[in-house]
């Protein structure tokens, strides 16, 4: 099911009899229908290996799990949120980012290091996000949340994306990540501090790029 953007900072699910979708506890902002909420302990779709996977990777963001028949809006201590539609890729999100996403989707989660080897652990430290990610796979849509807005970026062969780190929201597509480091290019044209480091992304898919460098 599509989420509907309200506005920056909420958006809208319509619920049908049979159809259900994960949430962040306490997201719920209003709902009309006939609509329960109850908090999940099966790890959303990915069952229980899916939720003994966050565990392990410290991604155990509390879900609960939303049913019945209505519409439902969403929203989370004030962030932007971006609606995206997957149509069988897979989508690779920090699980405190995620608002909400379909019931459809598989869940399940990555180590980090499998797409980018040893730059793929350092990313996880430099950026302060796990070493692992959150993987949402197949048809449906999914809410995550940003500070300041959000910009899709194409990534298509040969044209690779340059991301500061800090900035980086999730990426979907056959995408490869490597962070890489460039002497002077946060202190010169990054917005951040520290040391020198970009995220570059190659292949075929997109990345999201929030307008902050501020964590959730």
């Amino acid at each position: 099911m599509p989420f509907r953007e309200i506005n920056s900072k909420m958006v809208e699910a319509t619920l049908a009899p049979g159809q259900k979708l994960f949430s962040q506890r306490g997201a719920m902002l209003a709902y009309r229908g006939e609509v329960s909420f109850t908090p999940n302990i099966q790890g959303g779709q990915g069952g229980i290996a899916s939720m003994i996977g966050r565990r392990v990777a410290g991604e155990a963001t509390p879900l609960m799990t939303v049913e019945g028949s209505g519409t439902v809006m969403f929203g989370h201590g004030g962030h932007h949120i971006q609606a995206i539609n997957l149509s069988g890729d897979t989508l690779y999100v920090e699980a405190d980012r995620l608002l909400a996403f379909d019931g459809t989707l598989q869940q399940g989660t990555m180590f980090m290091g499998s797409q980018g080897g040893v730059m793929g652990m350092v990313r996880g430290q430099v950026t302060g996000q796990g070493l692992f990610t959150t993987t949402l796979k197949g048809h449906g849509a999914v809410a995550v949340m940003a500070h300041g807005g959000v910009i899709e970026l194409p990534i298509t062969p040969g044209r690779d994306v340059h991301v500061d780190p800090q900035a980086y929201v999730a990426h979907h597509g056959e995408v490869r990540n490597k962070l890489s480091t460039a002497v002077g290019w946060r202190d010169m044209v990054g917005r951040g501090s520290g040391e020198a480091f970009q995220l570059e992304l190659s292949g075929s898919g997109a990345v999201y790029v929030q307008a902050s460098e501020e964590k959730l």
